[in-house]
């Protein structure tokens, strides 16, 4: 299973972005999607996971700013960014908890992170 992390970048404090995050492979099902965040000489932290129900779980960080979604039939997880902050600053990673075809059981992936940088 591969996981392609995209929108990332340089934006303005209290302005928005949209990170992207897509698994390929021979998948058979995803259960769990999220994202985690590691800003500099910080530890990685969870930020929002989203169940295969739709059900949702933020860190009190970002709750009621970012909202973590999800397309089944694209594999893909997304987390909508709004009125970002300076301590937002991180590389995002995607990680899925997947099965592929011929397992019984669910393993973690990791995508290879993609960098936000909140700046004016």
């Amino acid at each position: 299973v591969q996981l392609q992390a995209s929108g990332g970048g340089l934006v303005q404090p209290e302005m928005s972005l949209r990170l992207s995050c897509a698994a390929s492979g021979s998948i058979d099902r995803i259960n769990v999607m999220g994202w985690y965040r590691q800003a500099p000489g910080k530890q990685r932290e969870l930020v929002a996971f989203i169940s295969s129900s739709g059900r949702t779980t933020y860190a009190d960080s970002v709750k009621g700013r970012f909202t973590i979604s999800r397309d089944n039939a694209k594999n893909t997880v997304y987390l909508q960014m709004n009125s970002v902050k300076p301590e937002d600053t991180a590389v995002y990673s995607c990680n899925v908890e997947a099965r592929v075809y011929g397992s019984l059981r669910y393993e973690d992936y990791w995508g290879q992170g993609t960098l936000v940088t909140v700046s004016s």
